[in-house]
């Protein structure tokens, strides 16, 4: 009986190891899968627009090339208004994290910088004259086009809008811990530094 009763209890014991091993498992698995959905989550947001600025810029167009062509042919020129709204903020995409699954953490490793993320463009054309000869074409219209729109691009950077974005991070990050805080987990941003101007270092609040 006695025997009866030793083998109960350790069985008993093996059953109960072999059902806390399985149920750690579980939940390491779970755990890692968790910590997994998290970073693609915040990933997925993507880009994330933080500031806009509208531009316009007069653009003289001027065909330079085969000069004495021109001459014959006649020139072709044009005076181009460009309008345009710019789209700064951050690539989440870019974003370097690790996880912390025993504390149930995602560390923010490194933040991008603040980047132009999509910029709408309207062209009208005004004082459009073409050669008698020398008429414009598809592809000068393309090119005007294009480089018009470079101009406005070049300008961002010292338009401060860039600079902008650049103090709004802090903002940003704390959209990604709202996402973070939705399962339960927290994110850890102590040790990252966004280098703008001051380089100063962000501190959890």
């Amino acid at each position: 009986m006695e025997l009866l009763f030793i083998g109960l209890a350790v069985g008993a014991v093996i059953a109960y190891f072999i059902f806390a091993g399985f149920h750690k498992g579980r939940n390491q698995m779970k755990t890692n899968e968790q910590s997994v959905v998290l970073m693609d989550k915040i990933k997925s947001v993507c880009k994330f627009i933080t500031v806009e600025g509208d531009f316009s810029e007069i653009y003289h167009y001027e065909n330079l090339k085969e000069k004495y062509l021109s001459l014959i042919l006649g020139k072709k020129k044009a005076i181009v208004l460009v309008t345009a709204k710019a789209h700064v903020g951050f690539d989440l995409s870019k974003i370097q994290m690790q996880s912390d699954n025993e504390e149930k953490k995602i560390i923010l490793t490194n933040f991008p910088q603040p980047e132009l993320l999509t910029i709408e463009t309207d062209f009208k054309y005004y004082d459009k004259r073409e050669g008698w000869a020398n008429p414009f074409t598809t592809s000068d219209l393309t090119d005007i086009n294009r480089d018009a729109k470079k101009a406005i691009v070049d300008k961002i950077p010292q338009s401060g809008l860039l600079d902008k974005a650049r103090s709004e991070a802090l903002e940003t990050i704390l959209l990604m811990e709202k996402i973070v805080e939705t399962i339960g987990w927290k994110l850890d941003y102590t040790a990252l530094t966004i280098e703008d101007t001051e380089n100063k270092k962000i501190e959890n609040q």
